[in-house]
């Protein structure tokens, strides 16, 4: 079994449910009614090793633990658009076993993957420029040795993005994360943060 990490000891913000904390606090985030505005630093990322060469652990995430038979869901508007700015969901065990989802923009457009880190990193994309503008949903849904990954937009069904493994009985934090590893001034309006239940299976989908 893992042991989360020691370096999300630092308070959420006051208000925004009230909930987790943070890995590496950004320079700002602030509330806007409901939502969530946070700016994050220049060059912060997350990655291990893979086809790069360097580890990057300075991203920005909100987290809490998630439980086995427990989703969690970040929604976020999509209105960055300049190289490799990010946003989505964070699974993390520690700094060499966690999982990132949602939309990081590459080639000139907007992307939905997911990197999948056991000390080195991976990754995977795929376009969805229509997205852009949008309010984008990412799941995360915990079960067993398994993290069911979907996303979906307020005009959209949910599409299915990666089935990545987790450490069974390991503990794991997640929640919404930003990183902007080419820029300053990338802000992320995050929407909604909640807990559901796990999906019903891996074809079943969520239980709305």
């Amino acid at each position: 079994m893992h042991a989360a990490d020691s370096d999300t000891a630092s308070a959420s913000p006051a208000g925004w449910g009230g909930r987790g904390r943070w890995l590496n606090p950004p320079p700002a985030a602030r509330e806007d009614g409901h939502e969530l505005v946070v700016t994050a630093a220049e060059g912060s990322d997350l990655w291990r090793t893979t086809g790069y060469g360097f580890v990057h652990d300075s991203g920005h995430a909100l987290l809490e633990p998630l439980t086995d038979g427990r989703a969690v869901e970040v929604s976020f508007v999509l209105d960055f658009e300049q190289i490799y700015d990010q946003a989505g969901v964070l699974l993390r065990v520690d700094e060499q076993t966690w999982v990132k989802s949602g939309i990081e923009v590459s080639d000139g457009v907007p992307q939905l993957g997911a990197v999948v880190t056991r000390e080195f990193s991976d990754w995977s994309v795929a376009p969805v420029p229509s997205w852009q503008g949008g309010i984008i949903t990412v799941r995360a849904s915990r079960s067993g040795d398994a993290v069911t990954l979907r996303a979906r937009t307020e005009r959209e069904p949910w599409r299915m993005v990666r089935l990545a493994p987790v450490p069974v009985g390991a503990t794991v934090l997640a929640g919404p994360f930003c990183c902007a590893p080419s820029r300053a001034g990338l802000e992320v309006r995050f929407t909604t943060w909640v807990e559901t239940a796990a999906d019903a299976g891996l074809h079943e989908g969520p239980r709305d």
